[in-house]
């Protein structure tokens, strides 16, 4: 299968690069590089994967992209991804994300593409009435970043609408993990930056009392079931993507420190703006729809992720 990644540079994206190119799916990669993932660009060249560079809110160079490439898929996971920076920064979120997910629509429609795997998020369900939070959930972001990524949901619900294309399949993530987050970045997950606190000996920062609870999933288990959403028959369909696990935030912090055997301070800041109490996902629809299954556990992830993380100091 031919797949275009957007944002392929990025986190999860270089994941998803590397496992296609694995399987022997001809991969290319499309991204602005404007937050590439720290060595996310060395293995797209070390797998000598074609990197265009390329807006994804700039239409006609998407479409001279794809048209080009002539995928079968669009994977596109390109996307501003920090709710406390879309407070401040509601239009460029907007831009991004909502406009930016048009754009690789249209242009996936006018290349005659098949299938866009949307990589969305749970931050589009807002404060929970329910747990476990399913797909039936109403959507009511708190943050722009949220609305945002529901705006770039119904871009593609409304195309499939009026125009009957392209197919796709919507998968909210969670909070996703794993080796290649830049700790130094403000845009980096609570694990990467609690790993990078305990391997460096500074302290943990908690937001709040930490009680608050996250579901947390790890990016082999995402790229799992991008691949497997690849080849699903069912077309036109929104999945959750997480573990179905509660972790708190105080938890975490205890768990970190316990898996790389090494005690450092521990400071709480006040909470953030835009950020919700408790999340944990229902995965029933993607294990019925994609025969996926979360396989990682949170400790088992952790203690990857430290090895990794000690390699590099």
């Amino acid at each position: 299968m031919r797949v275009v990644v957007t944002g392929g540079a990025g986190f999860i994206g270089h994941h998803i690069v590397a496992k296609l190119v694995g399987r022997g799916h001809e991969v290319a990669v499309i991204d602005n590089l404007s937050r590439p993932s720290p060595g996310g660009l060395a293995i797209l060249k070390q797998l000598n994967v074609d990197l265009l560079k390329v807006d994804i809110t700039d239409y006609a160079a998407m479409l001279e992209a794809l048209n080009r490439l002539r995928p079968d898929a669009v994977v596109h996971s390109a996307a501003l991804i920090d709710v406390a920076e879309s407070v401040e920064k509601p239009h460029t979120y907007m831009h991004v994300n909502a406009e930016g997910t048009a754009a690789v629509a249209r242009a996936a429609i006018s290349a005659g593409v098949e299938k866009v795997i949307y990589l969305s998020s749970a931050a589009v369900y807002g404060v929970p009435k329910y747990l476990p939070i399913n797909e039936e959930h109403p959507t009511k972001p708190i943050s722009p970043y949220g609305a945002s990524k529901l705006a770039g949901e119904l871009v593609l619900e409304s195309f499939m609408e009026s125009l009957g294309k392209p197919k796709y399949v919507i998968l909210r993530l969670f909070n996703v993990y794993g080796p290649g987050q830049n700790p130094s970045s403000p845009y980096s997950g609570v694990i990467t930056k609690f790993i990078h606190a305990v391997t460096s000996g500074k302290e943990i920062v908690i937001y709040g009392d930490g009680e608050q609870s996250r579901d947390f999933i790890h990016v082999e288990d995402v790229v799992e079931a991008v691949i497997k959403a690849l080849t699903a028959t069912e077309a036109c369909v929104t999945l959750n993507i997480g573990t179905g696990m509660r972790t708190t935030i105080n938890e975490l912090a205890k768990l970190v420190m316990s898996v790389a055997g090494r005690e450092v301070p521990v400071r709480h800041a006040p909470p953030r703006k835009g950020d919700i109490r408790h999340s944990v996902a229902s995965v029933e629809r993607a294990r019925k729809v994609l025969g996926w299954e979360p396989r990682i556990g949170l400790v088992e992830g952790l203690r990857t992720l430290l090895k990794v993380t000690d390699t590099q100091h």
